[in-house]
């Protein structure tokens, strides 16, 4: 007998995230975000004079 496609996805028996969770990763991308920001600004400052 074949199972039906959403039990067969690997997401099928995926645990909600966590409120915490859901913080870290934001907080992770806007980082990064920020971090890529103020590396552009020097590598104008410094190296594209």
């Amino acid at each position: 007998m074949r199972k039906n496609n959403d039990e067969n996805s690997i997401f099928y028996n995926a645990e909600p995230w966590e409120k915490w969770e859901s913080k870290l990763v934001i907080g992770s991308i806007v980082t990064a975000i920020i971090g890529l920001i103020i590396l552009a600004i020097l590598i104008n400052i410094f190296i594209l004079k």
